[in-house]
């Protein structure tokens, strides 16, 4: 039985990989026990790591630090991918409300913990872990950490003070929840939203009648109008036919339009009719319309597509063709010529098959080819946000430079990458099993890794040190602010139930409560409210975090 002890307690790089993969697959086994609907899920990968470092476990402390810090790299790189395409476009209309209560939420919270410091005398380095557990905020800690020994001073009570203090940060917001929920929540919030996105794409069907439109070209019509629209069909004599941008309209044309649901009334009254026949239904037959003519999806699978216009592509006047949609990450987007297109877009294409055959060899539509990450982007970005991350940035009345760190920089790059790598032709492009698998990777491994170093000392600063005061303080600060935001959303902005709830998880970055939350409440407006939230709020902590330690200490 020797070598299972030497295989276990003599540091080496195999026993590193052996401790961290029992580590991981304990605490992966453990996430998939729910109690009344509620899982900590991958954050039982934390647990295992501190009972692992409890019964003495240990491994190399240099690997320890690079299999922690590259766990935490490659996860918010991952997640600053996927969230990047939305990013931006999430500060509009509703999305400005929601991340500002959000913000709201995170302002209060550190105000509280900056108030708790003072007021107790407790060291801002313990109180930004509390801080950071309480809001369930790995990524947070890091930058604290890494500000700590950027000032030189020790990280470990930081790492305790957040791994006492996170389970009661995963239950207080469920709590806080359905306090909202019994107290709170009125009639109206509890309301499902019957549509929550006026910009999806919509399809309708109208008659040409107005007479500013007789003999002027579609090229004309679309010049009359601010919105954008594309004709995909065209009914004349009883024949239906793709039209182009030179074809003229004429009295009686009857034309099936690819349009949103908002400006259904200006294609109204710029055609003239619109006839009541449902268009977005599921159940059309699309190639049963005309007999010549089928619909068909084809996928963007060719990279030297990938950033290119749509319109550049000339698709239209090369094979007698017409795309109306284009469907990217699930969301249904106008085929407009200004359409940057991207490795994955599903276009919506009409016309003859051998012409769409055609159009199939010029996009690729190779679904296989889709499968593989580009794994060069993976790592250059990983590179990029690490240089970023390194730039001091000097603050006045600051005793240190604040830097992105570890955290900070890969996420912007992330963001940055998702967003406007296509347009820049950087193969951005993964599937979503691929991101979530190398998402859930980087964070199990720093997990493990954070939980080992802080659980040799974890049950002993428990119950004989400040353990059960970091705990007190880390509920009152997750729950607190949970309360008084919930109120305003719910009472003062007028936001459905759901949408506060995943406004408020987001801002908490709590995946485990917006888990509680889907299973109780219909529909998906929670999630939508979540993810629009959830990027800014991350990014916004994890510079909180290192500002606190520059700051107070």
């Amino acid at each position: 039985m020797e070598w299972i002890q030497s295989i276990l307690m003599e540091h080496s790089s195999v026993q590193a990989v052996v401790i961290i993969a029992l580590i991981i697959a304990a605490g992966l086994g453990l996430g998939k026990i729910r109690v009344k609907g509620i899982s900590l899920g991958v954050t039982w990968v934390f647990f295992a790591g501190i009972f692992a470092g409890h019964i003495g476990l240990s491994i190399d402390p240099a690997m320890l630090a690079f299999a922690q810090n590259f766990g935490l790299v490659l996860f918010v790189y991952e997640l600053g991918l996927q969230v990047g395409p939305g990013f931006f476009s999430s500060f509009r209309t509703g999305g400005v409300q929601l991340n500002f209560l959000g913000l709201g939420v995170i302002l209060l919270g550190t105000a509280m913990a900056v108030a708790i410091s003072l007021g107790m005398s407790l060291p801002m380095s313990d109180m930004a872990g509390v801080l950071c557990g309480a809001t369930t905020n790995t990524p947070a800690l890091a930058a604290a950490q890494q500000s700590l020994q950027q000032l030189g001073l020790p990280a470990s009570s930081t790492a305790l003070s957040c791994a006492v203090t996170y389970p009661l940060g995963v239950v207080g917001v469920i709590l806080g929840l359905i306090f909202l929920r019994k107290c709170v929540a009125r009639a109206s919030n509890m309301k499902v939203p019957e549509s929550e996105d006026l910009n999806k794409t919509h399809i309708d069907a109208f008659k040409i009648v107005n007479p500013a439109l007789f003999n002027k070209t579609v090229k004309e019509a679309a010049a009359l109008v601010g919105p954008r629209f594309v004709i995909s069909r065209l009914w004349r004599d009883g024949k239906v036919t793709i039209p182009t941008s030179d074809l003229r309209l004429m009295e009686n044309d009857r034309v099936l339009v690819a349009t949103t649901e908002k400006d259904v009334p200006v294609m109204t009254m710029l055609f003239g009719e619109h006839e009541n026949e449902d268009w977005n239904s599921d159940e059309i037959d699309w190639n049963a319309i005309d007999s010549r003519l089928v619909s068909r999806h084809i996928a963007v699978t060719r990279p030297e597509l990938n950033g290119k216009k749509l319109g550049s592509l000339r698709l239209r006047n090369s094979y007698g063709i017409n795309i109306s949609r284009v469907s990217r990450s699930g969301i249904t987007l106008l085929a407009t010529p200004g359409l940057v297109l991207q490795l994955g877009d599903k276009l919506t294409v009409v016309g003859e098959e051998k012409s769409i055959d055609n159009v199939a060899k010029v996009l690729g539509n190779r679904s296989a080819t889709l499968k593989d990450p580009n794994m060069a982007v993976i790592f250059i970005g990983m590179f990029l946000g690490l240089l970023l991350g390194s730039i001091p940035v000097f603050l006045p009345g600051m005793s240190a430079p604040v830097k992105l760190g570890l955290a900070g920089g890969p996420i912007v790059v992330g963001i940055l990458m998702g967003r406007f790598g296509p347009a820049l032709r950087i193969v951005t492009y993964t599937t979503r099993s691929a991101n979530l698998m190398l998402r859930g990777i980087g964070l199990s491994l720093y997990l493990s890794c954070l939980g080992l170093e802080a659980g040799g000392s974890f049950f002993e600063t428990l119950m004989e040190g400040d353990g059960l005061l970091w705990v007190g303080l880390g509920f009152v600060v997750t729950v607190v602010p949970v309360i008084i935001m919930g109120v305003v959303a719910l009472r003062v902005s007028g936001l459905d139930f759901g949408g506060s709830c995943g406004m408020l998880c987001g801002s908490m970055a709590n995946p485990m409560a917006l888990t509680y939350v889907s299973d109780t409440i219909p529909g998906d407006n929670a999630a939508v409210a979540y993810a629009t939230v959830y990027p800014l709020a991350m990014f916004t902590r994890v510079v909180i975090a290192q500002l606190l330690i520059l700051l107070f200490m």
